[in-house]
């Protein structure tokens, strides 16, 4: 019997990968969470491990260089047809609370829809207790 790979809901850009390397460094094991608006917008924001607590039935996409990459439960409703690649900018994204910060840069996401292919065949989520 054949089976496919998984398709990952989750990668990095090189540069993005830089900066959590230094970010890894300084600060030791990282997460990642992606709320769904307010303050921090939708934006993902890095924190030490530990640092933020997942809500209830939130999601985690993937990893990411070993870290968890967490999606607020209501926006992942919203992309769960999508492949996130997590970039990195130069500048200040909003609230200011993520690690990358005060090296000038802020997390990106770029968003791309799934195959229907790609679809039938995605890795699962892991949801919070």
């Amino acid at each position: 019997m054949e089976t496919k790979d998984k398709i990952s809901r989750l990668s990095v850009t090189e540069k993005a990968l830089e900066v959590i390397w230094e970010l890894e460094k300084k600060h030791g094991e990282l997460m990642f969470y992606q709320a769904g608006g307010c303050c921090e917008g939708t934006q993902p924001q890095c924190f030490e491990k530990g640092g933020y607590f997942p809500r209830m039935n939130d999601a985690m996409i993937g990893t990411i260089n070993g870290h968890e990459f967490w999606i607020d439960r209501d926006l992942f409703e919203y992309w769960k047809y999508s492949h996130f690649t997590l970039d990195v900018l130069d500048g200040w994204g909003p609230g200011g609370f993520s690690l990358e910060t005060p090296l000038g840069k802020t997390f990106k996401v770029h968003y791309r829809l799934f195959t229907p292919d790609e679809l039938e065949n995605l890795e699962p989520v892991k949801r919070s207790e």
